[in-house]
């Protein structure tokens, strides 16, 4: 009957919406003035809370590296500076929970893998924090799982603050030969002065940051001429871990920046001043990185599945450390000349706007995933 055919109609939309994983801000915001949030999402359970399982769930190494048809490893001498706020005390016994689980080479302090700074390049650490604790652990993690053979080079800032979180940036690009940065705030009308912008200008040393998660709307450093803005998609896999569909992650930063000059590299017409995204990877919660952390998160430890553009920006520094091209890569431009090494994102938005393609994927060009995401290292 008419009445039965809605019944169960009624019914398979509930079960869709129960089989959609939710998930939550591992750093709720918004931030103070002059701090920023981190732009990691983590899966929750039915009562809302971070889902922690004994074994992973969500994408690992072979599932980002088959879809995004990425080499093993590196040339040698790469290093992928990750800068994050706050101390994790775990991290070097979470990668290695990681790393053994996956099969990937032991990375450590002692093998000289990893590398652990304050700030200053130094070792007085700052305070525990468990919400940054998970996005190192995402960031570490997900570096080691694209670029086994490259090392890793963890500097933490002392809060999260714009402040130390800069000094950080410089320290890590004093160290490595890409930089990586999971975390943003609002535009605000001082972000082009030498005192915030030249912390990102370290030519030869490709700086990726995450565009935010938030939707169609710009934040910074993301805006930064000097740096790779990195958007976010949905990236769905077949059976052989192949790229069978990849649309715009709805959290996905994008947009024309308030402050921040056009770069000459970049020549869209619906922004007068710099556009955001630059290019884009897996970022959709629902097919997020597994990631082992043990600094209880909200009373939980263990596996977690965790997105955001927090994942794509370590995704693409470890690209980028693959590609090994670093030197000839000035600022964000570098994909904009290469984009047959990149798969074009064409459906899916991120919000409403006045200028469609800067919140709705299109051939070519669009904000939420720039001009696409990796398909091998030639755009990099």
């Amino acid at each position: 009957t008419m009445l039965g055919i809605r019944v169960i109609t009624s019914t398979l939309l509930f079960s869709a919406v129960v089989l959609a994983a939710d998930s939550r801000p591992v750093c709720p915001g918004p931030a103070a003035l002059g701090t920023v949030r981190c732009h990691s999402h983590v899966v929750t359970d039915q009562n809302g809370n971070p889902h922690a399982g004994a074994g992973p769930s969500g994408y690992g190494p072979a599932q980002f590296s088959a879809a995004y048809g990425l080499p093993a490893n590196a040339p040698a001498g790469q290093t992928i500076g990750i800068v994050d706020a706050y101390d994790d005390p775990n991290i070097e016994n979470d990668l290695a929970v990681y790393s053994g689980h996956y099969s990937l080479p032991s990375c450590t302090t002692a093998n000289g893998c990893f590398q652990k700074m304050d700030q200053r390049g130094g070792t007085s650490y700052p305070p525990k924090n468990a919400g940054w604790s998970l996005e190192i652990s995402l960031d570490v993690e997900i570096a080691h799982a694209i670029c086994p053979n490259c090392k890793i080079l963890l500097v933490e800032a002392d809060s999260n603050s714009l402040t130390n979180l800069l000094a950080a940036v410089n320290t890590a690009a004093s160290h490595a030969t890409v930089v990586s940065n999971s975390w943003g705030a609002s535009e605000f009308s001082g972000q082009t002065s030498d005192s915030y912008a030249k912390a990102f200008n370290h030519p030869g040393i490709p700086i990726t940051v995450s565009s935010g998660d938030s939707g169609y709307g710009v934040e910074w450093p993301a805006a930064s001429q000097y740096v790779t803005a990195v958007g976010g998609t949905t990236l769905k896999l077949d059976s052989n871990n192949n790229r069978s569909s990849e649309t715009v992650w709805s959290g996905s930063g994008s947009g024309c920046s308030a402050y921040e000059p056009k770069p000459s590299w970049q020549n869209n017409t619906g922004c007068v001043k710099r556009t955001v995204a630059d290019v884009a990877a897996d970022a959709d919660p629902n097919t997020g990185a597994a990631v082992y952390d043990s600094v209880r998160y909200q009373g939980r430890s263990g596996w977690f599945q965790v997105g955001g553009t927090s994942l794509s920006s370590p995704l693409i520094a470890a690209v980028y450390a693959l590609a090994g091209n670093g030197l000839s890569v000035f600022d964000g431009s570098f994909s904009y000349s290469h984009t047959s090494s990149l798969f074009d994102v064409i459906s899916g938005n991120n919000g409403t706007c006045s200028v469609s393609y800067l919140c709705t994927a299109t051939s070519g060009y669009d904000g939420p995933t720039g001009n696409g995401t990796p398909k091998g290292t030639g755009a990099f």
